[in-house]
C-alpha cells in the first residue's frame, strides 16, 4: 500500500538466564515491517538500564558488539515508521528517563497531549514549550510520580486517564516491564511464554523465530506486570474491543494471528468475498505483492480464473540509504515491480492490491501492465475507499490528499487508466474477517473515530 505506514513495532521480554537483547534483536527483526526509519533496544541488569537506538533497519542498527553492550534479563525494543512528527535518530526509541531509571516504548498515538501537559505544569514542569513526541511525554509524566516516591504501577495507573488516543505501550524499570494497552485496543499487543520468562510483542509472528508460545492478548484497558515474582494482571479501566482493521487489510504480517483469526486466512476470505461481488471476465489474476498475495489467492480459488505472480517485487529496494539518483528515481513504482511480459502480454488481467491511498502508485502500475501488453486491466481493492484520515498511529496523508475523498469511483478509475475498478465492499470486508463490526475500528472506511480526536475533528470533509 502506497503512502501510508504504521507508526511502529514494539517487542518486550523479562527473563533470567535468556539472552534477552538478542531474543529482542529477533523480534524487532520479524516486525520490521511495521517500521523502517529507525531501530532501538534497551535492557536493564537489575542495577542499570542500557539503550542503544538509531536510524535505519534492524540489521543496519545493531551489530554483535552492540547486542553484547546490552546485558541483563530485561529489554524492550521498538521499530519505527518515518512519521510526519519527524525523523532522525532524535525521534527514535526507547524514550528514556534523564537518570535511565525508566525506558518507554510506544505503538499508537496521542491526537491530544493537553491533559498531560497540564498535568505536568501542576508538577512544575512545565514542557509546553518543547518539541516533545506524544511518547516523550507520557514519560516524563511517569517519570515525575516516580521521582515523588511512587511505585511505577500506581504512576501509570495515575496518568492513564490522561493518554486519550490509542496506545500499545511497553515500560521498564530496573526490576520489571510492564505492558499497557489503551481501553480500545486499536492497535495490537500479545503475551507469550518463553523458558520461564515472557514475552510482548505488537504481532505474534515474532513469537516463532525465538520459540516463544503464545498466551493471549493484553486486553484493551489493562495493565500486565512481569518482575521476580511472575506476571500478575490488572484491569486499569473497562476495556470495549475496537481493533484497527487494517491489521487485517494490510499491517500485519501473513502469518500472525489477530482475535483469533489467521491474518493470511482472512486475507484470502477478503478474495473470495471480492470474487462473489465482482463477476469478471478475465484470463489471469495478478497480486501486487506482497499483501495481496493471499487475497488473490482466494479470488482466484473462487473464480476459477488462473493465479499468476506477474509482477516481482525487489526484496531488497529498502535495505540501502543510497539515493537513486533522478533518471532512476523517476522510473517510481519500476524501481521496485518488475512485470513478467510473458504472462502479462496479450490478456485480460485482474490485478489485485489491498487498498488505494494517493493512487499514485496504482496508476504507475496500470499504466506498466499495458506498457507489458496487457488487454485489459480490472483493479480490485480488497477494502472499501480510505475517505477518511487516521488519527490512531497511522501515517495517512492529509484528507485532501486521499483519492477517494475527492472523486467518485468511476472518476478514480478514469484517473488510473483502469478497464474497471471495484472495492471491497464495506459488509464484506468485515463479513470476511469473521469477527463483529463492534470490536473494530473502521476510521478510514466509515469516518467514526472511537475516541476524541478534539479539534481535529474540524477539519475532517464529510463528518
Amino acid at each position: 500500500m502506497e503512502n501510508i505506514g504504521e507508526k511502529c513495532g514494539v517487542f518486550g521480554i523479562y527473563g533470567k538466564g535468556l539472552d534477552v537483547s538478542r531474543l529482542t534483536f529477533f523480534g524487532l527483526y520479524a516486525l520490521q515491517h511495521r517500521g523502517q526509519e529507525s531501530s532501538g533496544i534497551a535492557t536493564s541488569n537489575g542495577k542499570e538500564i542500557f539503550c542503544y537506538k538509531n536510524t535505519g533497519l534492524v540489521s543496519q542498527v545493531f551489530n554483535e558488539k552492540i547486542i553484547e553492550d546490552l546485558p541483563g534479563f530485561i529489554a524492550i525494543g521498538h521499530n519505527r515508521y518515518s512519521t510526519s512528527s519527524g525523523t532522525g535518530v532524535e525521534h527514535a526509541q526507547p524514550i528514556e528517563t534523564s537518570d535511565k531509571d525508566i525506558a518507554l516504548v510506544h505503538n499508537g498515538n496521542i491526537p491530544n497531549t493537553d491533559k498531560l501537559i497540564s498535568f505536568l505544569k501542576t508538577k512544575s514542569n512545565d514542557i509546553s514549550n518543547k518539541n516533545f513526541s506524544d511518547s516523550k511525554i507520557i514519560t516524563e509524566a511517569l517519570h515525575t510520580l516516580v521521582k515523588e516516591g511512587k511505585e511505577i504501577e500506581v504512576a501509570i495507573e495515575e496518568i492513564f486517564p490522561l493518554m486519550t488516543g490509542s496506545f500499545s505501550i511497553l515500560i521498564i524499570n530496573k526490576e520489571k516491564i510492564i505492558a499497557i494497552r489503551d481501553h480500545f485496543g486499536i492497535r495490537p499487543l500479545s503475551i507469550a511464554k518463553l523458558n520461564g520468562g515472557y514475552v510482548f510483542s505488537s504481532e505474534t509472528c515474532a513469537f516463532h523465530p525465538i520459540g516463544a508460545e503464545f498466551i493471549r492478548d493484553v486486553n484493551p484497558g489493562e495493565m500486565v506486570v512481569v518482575d521476580e515474582n511472575g506476571m500478575r494482571i490488572k484491569q486499569i479501566t473497562k476495556g470495549e474491543q475496537k481493533l484497527d482493521i487494517f491489521e487485517f487489510v494490510y499491517f500485519s504480517r501473513p502469518d500472525s494471528n489477530i482475535l483469533g483469526q489467521s491474518v493470511y486466512e482472512v486475507r484470502k476470505r477478503f478474495g473470495i468475498q471480492l470474487s462473489k461481488e465482482n463477476n469478471i471476465d478475465a484470463d489471469i489474476i495478478i497480486p501486487v505483492p506482497e499483501t495481496a498475495i493471499p487475497v488473490a489467492i482466494g479470488y482466484a480459488n473462487a473464480s476459477g480464473i488462473p493465479f499468476e505472480m506477474g509482477l516481482i517485487k525487489s526484496r531488497y529496494i529498502h535495505r540501502t540509504f543510497i539515493e537513486p539518483e533522478q533518471h532512476i528515481r523517476e522510473q517510481g513504482v519500476k524501481l521496485k515491480l518488475a512485470p513478467l511480459k510473458n504472462i502479462i502480454n496479450g490478456k485480460k488481467i485482474i490485478i489485485i492490491d489491498d487498498s488505494i491511498v494517493r493512487g499514485t502508485t496504482s496508476k504507475q502500475i496500470v499504466k506498466m501492465l499495458f506498457e507489458t501488453g496487457a488487454k485489459e486491466v480490472h483493479f480490485l481493492i480488497s477494502s472499501p475507499p480510505v475517505k477518511f484520515p487516521d488519527f490512531y498511529g497511522i501515517d495517512i496523508p492529509n484528507q485532501k490528499d486521499l483519492l477517494a475523498c475527492n472523486k467518485t469511483i468511476e472518476e478514480m478509475n478514469r484517473y488510473l487508466g483502469s478497464t474497471s475498478l471495484h472495492f471491497l465492499s464495506y459488509e464484506g470486508m468485515i463479513k470476511a474477517t469473521n469477527i463483529p463490526e463492534s470490536s473494530f475500528c473502521t476510521s478510514c472506511f466509515s469516518g467514526f473515530y472511537p475516541i476524541d480526536i478534539f479539534h481535529k475533528k474540524d477539519d475532517i470533509i464529510g463528518l
